[in-house]
């Protein structure tokens, strides 16, 4: 049996409230050995819910983007059954005082996502999915829909940062989509998604933790996804996979044939 969505829920949204939010635009950040950013806020809530987790079920690995890579490898490598948590993706966004991050939490059982939980605390947003039974945004049905667009007529989601130099250059150069944007919250930008908050997306290489949640959502509202080569995103490994996503299926597969249209070149 499952864990009880509606505990986990709880854990995650008291955890954010009480120790992300309260500390938002209040605290300095100190820099990661990989260059990301760390705050206050990430220790205190990867460490409180890591605790209500290990209470409520113990038989159930641990893993957190707060955890050195070692011990995330032998922890994929040995558990059947493991937490994935980014206990604040947006880290970013977070101390530069930007409202757009987020906390994360899936399931993970025999490689696949089962669970998949995404707390917005700034708009009081929920998103969840359970495998095989659909997709919520504060209790009501997430369900993606055809956004009628045409992909010129598109909002393109995406950071150049992580793109090869010959993709970024024809995405300039030769853009497909109306205008483009950034949020610099991976696991809000997969729930959006979802949500129709834009209509296509690309990002060059996500970490497991910012993918494991946002992929079963959008999977479980009808969206649809692959990476850079054409295979499905999630795979349980430390090894970044890049994204390509859409909520409409027509746009997905134009955006999907821009992308991975290798024969086509941009002079600069």
């Amino acid at each position: 049996m499952l864990p009880d969505i509606q505990v986990l829920k709880k854990i995650i949204i008291d955890t954010a409230k009480e120790e992300v939010l309260p500390r938002f635009n209040k605290i300095c950040y100190e820099v990661k050995t990989d260059g990301s950013l760390v705050t206050e806020a990430d220790l205190s809530a990867d460490k409180r819910i890591r605790e209500a987790l290990a209470q409520a079920y113990p038989e159930i690995a641990f893993l957190s983007e707060e955890m050195k890579e070692e011990e995330q490898t032998e922890l994929l490598e040995s558990s059947s059954q493991i937490w994935c948590l980014d206990p604040l993706d947006g880290t970013s966004n977070f101390a530069a005082g930007i409202p757009l991050f987020a906390t994360s939490l899936a399931l993970i059982i025999n490689d696949e996502v089962e669970i998949g939980l995404s707390y917005d605390v700034v708009r009081d947003e929920m998103f969840t999915a359970i495998k095989g039974q659909g997709a919520w945004l504060n209790n009501e049905p997430l369900k993606c829909n055809n956004s009628h667009f045409t992909l010129e007529q598109s909002v393109a989601i995406f950071d150049f940062k992580y793109l090869k130099p010959e993709l970024a250059i024809r995405l300039i150069l030769d853009k497909p989509y109306r205008s483009q944007r950034n949020i610099g919250a991976s696991v809000l930008e997969w729930v959006w998604m979802a949500a129709g908050r834009g209509q296509v997306y690309l990002h060059g290489g996500m970490k497991l933790w910012d993918m494991a949640a946002g992929s079963l959502i959008l999977s479980e509202a009808g969206g649809y996804s692959c990476t850079l080569e054409g295979e499905a995103v999630f795979k349980a490994t430390m090894v970044p996979r890049s994204v390509i996503i859409s909520h409409d299926q027509k746009l997905f597969l134009q955006w999907k044939a821009y992308i991975l249209d290798d024969n086509k070149t941009t002079d600069v």
